[in-house]
């Protein structure tokens, strides 16, 4: 599955299962929960301080966890070089569905 194209997923709904496939480790799905969370947790705080230079702070804190759970981890390149919207879509279901107990933490 790791050689599909763009043109392969039709919808987010098709591309889900793949992004599951690629997130199949759990250490790696952690570390996009905790890049995900520390994204949310920096956007708290740039609003609430109004100190938006902060804001620059959340690409590297989401993407620098989730990469670092793909090339050390997972062992493969993140769906984000190929399927940038899915990929950045995909982090934010998984983690409402680790929450929601449909995929294991």
């Amino acid at each position: 599955m790791g050689t599909q194209t763009a043109e392969r997923f039709q919808s987010f709904a098709d591309f889900y299962p793949y992004y599951l496939q690629e997130h199949s480790n759990s250490t790696c799905r952690r570390l996009h929960y905790a890049g995900s969370l520390l994204v949310l947790a920096i956007l708290a705080y740039a609003l609430v301080t109004q100190q938006w230079l902060w804001l620059l702070a959340m690409p590297f804190a989401g993407y620098g966890f989730a990469w670092v759970g793909h090339f050390v981890f997972e062992k493969n390149k993140p769906a984000t070089f190929k399927y940038p919207l899915y990929s950045l879509m995909g982090d934010w279901v998984m983690l409402k569905d680790a929450f929601t107990g449909r995929i294991r933490f």
